[in-house]
């Protein structure tokens, strides 16, 4: 006769698995009630396709590898191939340090926070006024997990006009920043889009 199968290694698996898909919502609600509030200046991907679809990819000044060079630390970063040179590489973890803008209060749009540096490793402490940002190479660029915006379909058509409106207002330049929470792991959320004063939260 076959002795029945313990009960807890039917009920540990499936512990184990709704955990896991908890863990990754669960990251984000904590990163948005524990984080700080982060602006973050958006260039251009192509700046009269901003939202079409259900999503648009987004990409800021803090993506450019070209941008981050220029920083303090960016040494830091790099890691020494085989013919000696040093090189960003794909999958590097690192931290973007962000420190807020000295008039940032009651202005709207509000103001992109500034890059000031960059490091390997996270910073142990930091002043009220600034955050570390994680982020990862990939393909000479730097992904926060912030690259996709998602917007409701039946609001699409009239973003879109007046995103239109809003360029031809600012004869072509791009004043879109996007406001996100960073927690003190460096985790980020995506919270809301503005598009000139305006702002649109999803």
């Amino acid at each position: 006769m076959t002795n029945p199968k313990p009960t807890w290694r039917f009920v540990l698996p499936l512990v184990f698995q709704t955990a896991l898909i908890l863990s990754i919502p669960a990251q984000a609600v904590y990163t948005h009630l524990s984080g700080q509030t982060v602006v973050l200046q958006t260039v251009p991907v192509d700046p009269y396709d901003l939202l079409r679809g259900y999503s648009q990819t987004l990409r800021y000044d803090i993506s450019s590898a070209e941008t981050l060079k220029l920083l303090p630390g960016w040494e830091t970063v790099l890691t020494k191939q085989d013919n000696g040179e040093k090189a960003l590489i794909d999958g590097t973890q690192l931290y973007v340090i962000l420190q807020e803008p000295v008039s940032a209060d009651n202005v709207s749009p509000p103001q992109a926070w500034i890059p000031i540096d960059i490091s390997r490793d996270r910073p142990a402490e930091l002043p009220d006024d600034r955050v570390a940002l994680e982020g990862t190479a990939k393909n000479g660029q730097i992904q926060y997990g912030l690259e996709t915006y998602y917007m409701p379909e039946d609001q699409r058509l009239s973003i879109n006009q007046y995103i239109e409106e809003t360029l031809v207002e600012a004869g072509g330049e791009r004043p879109f920043v996007v406001e996100v929470k960073v927690d003190r792991e460096g985790n980020s959320a995506a919270g809301s889009l503005w598009v000139g004063d305006r702002e649109f939260r999803f």
